[in-house]
């Protein structure tokens, strides 16, 4: 993610390119929208606020995608007609740019990316991702939708074993977002199209890189998913993202990256080379300052395994995970969220609209449970959300 010159980022024809994005990061925004026909648009807290500028004009947007991008970058985008890359504005931050195409013209959306690196601790996260974070092998995955905070709390995981473990830890990203600077950890970070052709030709070749711990900045194919199995499976952590609900629509999709007839096998694989999945929802908070992480943790103990290994048997994961709180830090959604509601963090409205159950949700909150409710069973650990 090379940092641009400082007149890439000053007026283009009418449009104030610099001002939109200074308003951005001074309004706590994650993205920018930029479209023709309508003036730039951020989203805060999960809300789009139009900015006080003019419509956009598609030629306009032809003539920052011309100043933000290399010739290799544009010559993609011609293309592919999409492109994701990083830029650097100095005294502003770092961004994740996608551009594309819209009805014919250019858009873009801009992720605002911070410079450090927030600890999990900071981010309210569940201190269980410390634990899993010393695991020395294993398959860690992190799910969400779209701006559910994956690659924030990733990049604290990172961070984690960066400060506290001697390991040799590399990244395959598409593009760089968090940089990581070494601490007791060696820090490789590889970026597609930059530092290595492919996901693919990257981590063809990971394994000679002498590396502990290997980052995945997504898991898009089954090439990428087997890889990184057995890659955890012969002693290396293996952390990486998924575009998946919950911990059990994460298994599900890995199951489905491979033909029916390997699913068996791929049971067996995923049963031992499983660590962890941690699944987000970010919610607003009550005082409207920002949002904080719902969090589902599945850890990979012995009985989890049993249950992903068995093909007999439907993935009972949301019973598990209600079994596994006290003694091994797992938590459910709804358990995350009524931490929140009952410490006054969020409101009930937003608890029960973020619930995976919300008439159990509501139910709980009024002081009734069924005899075969376990959602709520373990409410141990003050500290998890």
């Amino acid at each position: 993610m090379a940092d641009l010159p400082a007149d890439a980022t000053e007026a283009v024809s009418g449009f104030q390119f610099r001002a939109a994005i200074v308003e951005m990061i001074q309004r706590g925004a994650s993205d920018l929208h930029l479209k023709g026909g309508r003036p730039p648009t951020i989203r805060v807290n999960g809300t789009l606020q139009v900015l006080a500028q003019p419509q956009l004009k598609p030629e306009e947007l032809k003539t920052l995608a011309e100043s933000l991008m290399t010739p290799r970058q544009l010559a993609e985008f011609i293309e592919n007609k999409e492109a994701d890359f990083g830029i650097g504005v100095p005294g502003i931050g770092r961004f994740r740019t996608n551009v594309y195409l819209q009805r014919g013209s250019i858009a873009f959306v801009f992720r605002a990316i911070p410079y450090e690196v927030r600890s999990v601790r900071e981010l309210l996260l569940p201190t269980v991702l410390e634990e899993i974070a010393a695991k020395p092998r294993g398959l860690v995955l992190v799910t969400g939708i779209t701006g559910s905070g994956k690659s924030t709390a990733l990049a604290a995981i990172i961070d984690h074993i960066n400060r506290n473990r001697r390991v040799n830890i590399i990244t395959v990203e598409d593009p760089i977002e968090f940089l990581h600077r070494d601490q007791l950890a060696n820090v490789s970070q590889r970026e597609i199209g930059t530092d290595t052709l492919s996901f693919a030709a990257a981590l063809k070749h990971v394994l000679r890189q002498d590396p502990d711990v290997i980052l995945i900045g997504e898991i898009r194919d089954m090439e990428t998913m087997d890889t990184a199995i057995k890659a955890a499976d012969t002693g290396h952590l293996v952390l990486s993202t998924i575009h998946t609900t919950d911990a059990t629509q994460t298994i599900s999709r890995v199951l489905s990256f491979y033909p029916p007839h390997q699913h068996a096998e791929i049971r067996m694989l995923l049963s031992t080379a499983l660590a962890a999945v941690v699944s987000m929802r970010l919610v607003p908070r009550a005082d409207g300052k920002g949002r904080v992480p719902a969090t589902e943790v599945l850890i990979n103990t012995a009985t989890v395994a049993d249950n992903i290994r068995d093909t007999q048997k439907a993935l009972a994961i949301p019973d598990l995970i209600a079994q596994g709180g006290m003694s091994y830090g797992m938590q459910s959604f709804d358990q995350s969220l009524m931490r929140w509601y009952q410490d006054g963090i969020i409101t009930y409205d937003e608890a029960v609209f973020h619930s995976t159950h919300p008439g159990e949700f509501a139910l709980r909150v009024s002081g009734v449970s069924g005899t075969s409710d376990r959602t709520f069973s373990d409410m141990g650990g003050g500290e998890r959300r």
